[in-house]
């Protein structure tokens, strides 16, 4: 895996009233990823970008929704997203602030 694909292979944070709960109780964070990309990727990017010891990935497909406006029926994107769960005593702060 080269660190240009690694660098790619996160798109951003998910952020929800789920992802929330789920920070809080189960020491996860979830990425919007690559609909490409591997666990074994995805491990290797968090660890390389934030500095911190990964524990497990678990990956989910998530399916575009299909959206009527008036007579017109659109679908919306499909995407993946990975719940990244971190080792005891790592957190990631997106803030920045310390």
């Amino acid at each position: 895996m080269s660190e240009e694909r690694l660098m790619k292979v996160l798109l951003g944070p998910h952020v929800s009233e789920k992802t929330t709960m789920v920070a809080e109780q189960a020491n996860q964070i979830v990425f919007k990823v690559m609909p490409d990309a591997t666990k074994p990727e995805i491990k290797k990017a968090v660890e390389m970008l934030f500095d911190v010891k990964v524990d497990g990935v678990t990956v989910t497909n998530v399916r575009g929704k299909i959206k009527r406006s008036g007579q017109t029926i659109g679908k919306r994107k499909s995407w993946k997203k990975a719940y990244v769960r971190l080792e005891a005593g790592q957190d990631i702060n997106f803030l920045g602030a310390e």
